[in-house]
């Protein structure tokens, strides 16, 4: 009867174990999300609840019409102030799961009468999703090795500066709700893999599909699960659970992809989506395998084997058949232009100048990875041993995950993002496996003689007296279960019984054979917590200094204190107040969105990039000489020309230091515009040694104008020269609007000269040969 009752007491301590547990770890996953929203609000405090970088503004635009004008209309309209004379239907040409998500908050708030503005939504969307996405990496964790390492990598992912970097609050972009996505996409998955449930495979399927909507980076799924998948079948471990976790995700996930009208049909016919359709092929062919291994003998079944193989490997051969005559229509061979600089990291600087072009889609430099992942990039290989130790279908897969991830992240320095959850979940593994390890050593070091077992000096393995202790402790266990096993038997005491006939050893006596003397233990526990301590400060460095600036308004620190820079905003509400609501705004086009949602003005090119020949003709104008641009602008009914000069307080991303792409855009859509003629010796300078071509062109002349009346020398600080061509006058042109710190110079075109009668007459015989002659109207763009 006591035995009965201690037996019922025990169950209930653990019991009562297990529910604390469950508190404190949903205590912890509380703290972790208020962690992860709380650290990306540097740039809210320190600044201004403002939107950042370029292509957050044209989003937040969208979600204002969104909210103003429903979802019907949002999926029909076409956006006329941009891309004149051409315009976008925005419906069909954009990623709508970021827009719904933000306008479905505000929507929610106000119905609940919680009156913020949809720019308030906007600006706190991505601190709000990168605590989602921190909980979600803690399940995806957990599934593969446990709650302690789950919670671990959820705190490493709620402050990693690579994530920050693109989830402040303000930063509202497509990673803002794609990376949750992505996350919880995998998470789902390895669930689905781990139970065999059909309930997970489905809501796989529709995660999936939030993540079409939101981001171009959902192909990185689509290949990566077929992957493991084809791993799992190569290494032997295929099983049901594996054809529930992947099937409704190709067949149910395709399907819903092709609703999202940016993608359509693009989800059956580009290469970037067969692997899925070709492992989901061999997925079948090794289901129906195993299905006839268990029906008939051995006999029949090699046989059947030799039928089901030849007639796998016709239809594998038709479909590769198929698949190759469809890719072989195309160019690209089926794959867009990014893919092909994903796969060939020379594509886009040969053949795409305009992807090239952009700054995030360079290689990264190895100080970016420590950077942006710090000291994770030291841990990552311990996390793989982790996972190693043992393999499962969940570790396996974040090894796989890890390693694709370090290769595109090797590319394109823009999907750091894609590394970082990998990696915090390494770390994550890492971190808890070797604190793990450590404390139980200091566990096994106390005394304990309750017991029975002798103290912690006397158990040190390797010494004459461990197999003494070993064999005197198996002893005591055994009687101990005999006396218990003649009551009522239970499966705990059976399972008790076969371990201790099989062997003396009890299983916390073999982890204590793998402790470690206690004075490293404590060195060990004291220099991860040093590490850690560490890796927090450099978040914190990171999220306050180095990711809260808004690009929109500048800062610089001097001996005078601090200077703010809001020439950007200062020349956006000019245009605004000071044009026509039907101008047209010509300029480089990363300022399109921005230009568009501040100044509400038409432009001609703006960060969609889709149509590379517009891109092309404004870098011709700001290539060619001043009349020749005048030219080509006015045949666009273009009326202002904006730029973007950096050359008075030393801003180094101006449109000077971007000439050369809009020369190499331009040229590869005009010839007559040759990258050797800005270039002196190879070499790209804009003082005395700039070439005839440099110094005349527009970008030149619309920049450096009047700027040798700032300090009399026309000394350029952010190419720490001076200038070559000082003294000019524009004759197509008219100096309009200058910001205070000439960040931002704008420029109207003049209207074309009247004609004098006289003259009139003159020209007209000429007129009239050149006629005779076919000569017709010369091409402004060549």
């Amino acid at each position: 009867m006591a035995e009965v009752e201690s037996s019922t007491a025990a169950s209930g301590g653990d019991r009562l174990r297990k529910a604390s547990g469950g508190v404190l770890c949903a205590f912890t996953l509380l703290l972790i999300g208020v962690l992860a929203f709380s650290i990306r609000l540097f740039s809210v405090v320190k600044y201004e609840s403002v939107i950042h970088e370029f292509d957050p503004y044209f989003n937040y635009r969208v979600t204002q019409f969104l909210s103003k004008s429903g979802i019907y209309e949002f999926w029909n309209w076409f956006d006329d102030r941009t891309w004149y004379p051409l315009g976008r239907v925005i419906g069909g040409t954009v990623y709508p799961g970021l827009t719904l998500t933000a306008g479905t908050i505000w929507w929610l708030l106000n119905s609940i009468n919680i009156p913020l503005s949809v720019e308030t939504v906007c600006v706190f969307t991505a601190p709000i999703f990168s605590a989602n996405a921190s909980w979600a990496t803690y399940l995806l964790t957990k599934e593969a090795k446990g709650h302690g390492a789950g919670l671990m990598a959820a705190t490493i992912l709620a402050m990693v500066p690579s994530y920050i970097s693109r989830s402040v609050a303000g930063s509202y972009d497509n990673e803002a709700v794609a990376i949750f996505a992505l996350i919880f996409t995998f998470y789902l998955y390895v669930k689905a893999l781990n139970t065999g449930s059909l309930f997970y495979a489905t809501l796989n399927a529709l995660s999936y599909f939030y993540m079409v909507c939101s981001w171009g980076g959902y192909t990185f799924i689509i290949n990566l699960i077929p992957m493991h998948v084809l791993l799992c079948i190569i290494t032997g471990r295929y099983s049901s659970r594996l054809y529930i976790a992947y099937a409704p995700l190709v067949v149910l996930g395709t399907l819903l992809a092709a609703l999202v009208p940016v993608v359509g049909f693009n989800a059956v016919l580009t290469s970037e989506h067969f692997a899925s359709f070709l492992v989901f092929i061999i997925l079948h062919v090794v289901a129906l395998v195993y299905f006839i291994k268990g029906l008939l003998t051995p006999r029949l079944f090699k046989v059947a084997m030799t039928f089901v193989l030849t007639v796998g490997l016709a239809l594998c051969f038709a479909a590769v058949a198929i698949l190759v005559a469809l890719v072989a229509s195309s160019p690209t061979k089926g794959w867009s232009g990014r893919s092909l600089s994903l796969l060939d990291p020379t594509y886009a600087s040969k053949y795409i100048p305009i992807i090239a072009s952009v700054s995030e889609h360079q290689p990264p430099t190895w100080p970016s990875y420590f950077m942006d992942i710090n000291v994770l990039a030291f841990l990552v290989p311990s996390g793989i041993i982790s996972c190693f130790l043992p393999l499962s279908d969940a570790s396996s897969f974040l090894v796989l995950y890890l390693v694709t991830s370090v290769y595109f992240s090797g590319v394109m320095v823009r999907l750091m993002l894609v590394l970082a959850p990998a990696a915090c979940i390494l770390s994550g593994i890492a971190l808890s496996e070797a604190f793990n390890v450590l404390t139980r050593s200091m566990k096994f070091q106390r005394p304990r003689s309750d017991d029975g077992l002798p103290a912690a000096e006397d158990i040190t393995p390797g010494t004459s007296s461990t197999a003494a202790t070993i064999a005197k402790s198996g002893n005591i266990t055994k009687e101990k279960t005999e006396n218990v096993s003649k009551g009522r038997p239970s499966k705990k005491n059976q399972k008790e019984k076969e371990w201790v006939g099989s062997s003396p050893v009890r299983p916390d006596m073999e982890e204590k054979l793998c402790v470690l003397p206690a004075e490293a233990s404590a060195m060990g526990i004291l220099f991860l917590i040093i590490l850690c301590g560490l890796y927090v400060v450099h978040c914190v460095w990171a999220a306050a200094e180095a990711y809260s600036a808004p690009s929109i308004v500048l800062t610089s620190r001097s001996h005078e204190g601090l200077h703010v820079f809001d020439d950007f905003r200062e020349s956006y509400a000019w245009l605004r107040h000071n044009t026509e609501v039907d101008d047209k705004v010509a300029s480089w086009w990363d300022y399109g969105y921005q230009t568009t949602a501040m100044a509400n003005r038409t432009v001609i090119v703006d960060n969609n990039t889709w149509n590379n020949t517009h891109i092309a003709t404004v870098g011709t104008a700001m290539s060619s000489p001043e009349k020749a641009a005048w030219e080509i602008f006015n045949s666009l009914d273009v009326k202002y020309v904006l730029v973007v000069f950096g050359g008075l307080i030393g801003y180094p991303s101006d449109d000077i230091n971007k000439f050369l792409w809009m020369v190499r855009i331009g040229g590869g859509e005009f010839p007559h515009i040759k990258e050797e003629d800005y270039l002196r010796d190879g070499n790209y300078r804009v003082d005395a040694q700039g070439t005839p071509t440099m110094l005349s062109c527009l970008m030149y002349k619309l920049c450096y104008y009047r700027f040798v009346e700032t300090d009399g020398k026309g000394f350029d600080r952010a190419r720490r020269y001076e200038i070559g061509r000082k003294h000019f006058k524009l004759t197509h042109f008219e100096e309009v609007f200058t910001t205070h710190h000439w960040m931002v110079r704008i420029y109207k075109l003049k209207p074309q000269k009247n004609r004098i009668r006289g003259k009139l007459k003159l020209k007209s015989s000429s007129k009239a040969s050149s006629m005779r002659k076919g000569a017709g109207k010369k091409n402004p763009w060549q």
